[in-house]
């Protein structure tokens, strides 16, 4: 047991949220998001949490475990050509996971995954989080976009 990773999730609250992510970094993804649907066929989500509680965090829950908890939570899967991304925050842990559907990962692959999780972290070291995100976004729309683009 992390005694050290217990106490920063159990103290990261939603004001950690806010503070990362005030209600305009917020519209300002939520506008970036609704960009991009026009440019491909996928599904893209964002999800940021402050932290985890209860069971999950008490029985060692990963970063990478949530995301594809929530993943599914969110159905980012359910699209016809399995391309959905969700990109995760949880701040507690300063971890940010990318979960791909499998149509969208088989051509994408996981160093392109890993390459965009590690701008976002030295953006967000920076105490950049919106630009972080927003970055992320864009480049997570490329790829959509290139493999999926509109159909109609």
């Amino acid at each position: 047991m992390d005694i050290a990773r217990i106490t920063r999730h159990l103290l990261s609250t939603r004001a950690s949220v806010r503070r990362a992510f005030p209600a305009s970094a917020l519209a300002a993804v939520e506008a970036a998001i609704k960009a991009s649907e026009s440019l491909h066929d996928g599904e893209l989500r964002f999800a940021v949490e402050a932290g985890l509680d209860g069971a999950p965090l008490f029985q060692g829950q990963s970063a990478r475990d949530r995301a594809i908890e929530v993943f599914s939570q969110l159905r980012v899967w359910d699209t016809e050509q399995n391309n959905g991304v969700l990109v995760y925050l949880l701040l507690a842990d300063h971890a940010v996971e990318i979960v791909a559907d499998r149509g969208i990962h088989a051509r994408v692959g996981e160093p392109a995954w890993r390459a965009i999780c590690q701008q976002m972290r030295s953006d967000f070291q920076g105490g950049q989080y919106e630009a972080g995100v927003l970055r992320g976004l864009r480049t997570v729309t490329g790829h959509l976009a290139q493999h999926f683009p509109p159909q109609g």
